[in-house]
């Protein structure tokens, strides 16, 4: 079992930054496959990318490919999101979610474990 917690939602202007954390409980974090999804208002829960357990593999999204960067630390039960050049329609509730699967997987419903989300807003 994991626990997951976001952090590090906000306003932000387009164009500009913002580096999302989620923090995992438990000694099996480096057992997950970490995934970032998003969910704007309205819509469905969409895949944004993906680490491997080790970190040493990631898959994005099309729509933020090249925008965006996810990364772990395992030492520290950490899995970050860096998501530059924002977009307004990258508005939405950002969730982090887990899964102990070795391959790629970009559904909600194969991941096992979710943080609460944190809201990004991106002004226009």
């Amino acid at each position: 079992q994991v626990q997951l917690v976001e952090s590090g939602g906000g306003l932000v202007q387009a164009g500009g930054s913002l580096r999302l954390s989620c923090a995992a409980s438990g000694r099996t974090f480096s057992s997950y496959a970490m995934g970032w999804f998003r969910q704007a208002p309205g819509k469905e829960r969409e895949f944004v990318g993906r680490i491997s357990q080790s970190g040493s593999s990631t898959y994005y999204a099309d729509s933020v490919k090249g925008r965006f960067t996810i990364s772990r630390d395992n030492a520290k039960n950490t899995v970050y999101l860096q998501m530059n050049s924002l977009k307004p329609v990258d508005t939405a509730v950002y969730y982090c979610a887990a899964n102990n699967r070795l391959w790629i997987l970009t559904l909600p419903q194969e991941y096992e474990h979710w943080g609460q989300g944190t809201q990004v807003t991106v002004s226009s």
